[in-house]
């Protein structure tokens, strides 16, 4: 009997797979659990459909990831901080600032996307590299002045 899995059945299937499976095993045991429906035509041309959907979807996402990379390459971001001689700074800076400030300028981004691997402690521009999308990264500018 041919079907089509709802969810991940360990040792059987991943969700949307389309498999042939023992009667038995499908009346008794997934189908009254919902994990699976039969592979009808109409099912089929569903999941098809569905299937297409994500990937539109998947592609519009990345494309909107891009974008939002162009516009945070061209901005300068500014985070104001004490600082003592040298120009070192009073504590650090650290991603959650940075994502602070592109939030003050428009842009919501997550700090645990902004690859800072050791916090900004001088005054100066630092460039850092925000993970927008699995496959998109941009480069932004931050630069620190002081207060």
């Amino acid at each position: 009997m041919k079907v089509i899995f709802l969810q991940d059945v360990k040792g059987q299937g991943k969700k949307g797979e389309i498999k042939e499976m023992s009667e038995g095993y499908v009346r008794n045991f997934l189908l009254p659990k919902n994990l699976v429906k039969i592979a009808s035509e109409g099912n089929v041309k569903t999941l098809e459909a569905q299937k297409k959907s994500e990937v539109k979807r998947k592609e519009q996402e990345k494309q909107d990831a891009i974008e939002l990379g162009k516009k945070l390459e061209e901005l300068n971001i500014q985070i104001k901080a004490k600082a003592g001689e040298g120009g070192r700074l009073f504590g650090a800076i650290t991603s959650k600032q940075v994502a602070e400030a592109l939030a003050a300028l428009g842009h919501k981004i997550d700090k645990r996307k902004i690859e800072l691997n050791d916090a900004i402690r001088t005054l100066g521009t630092t460039q850092l590299v925000v993970k927008l999308h699995p496959e998109v990264k941009a480069t932004i500018k931050v630069q620190v002045t002081e207060e």
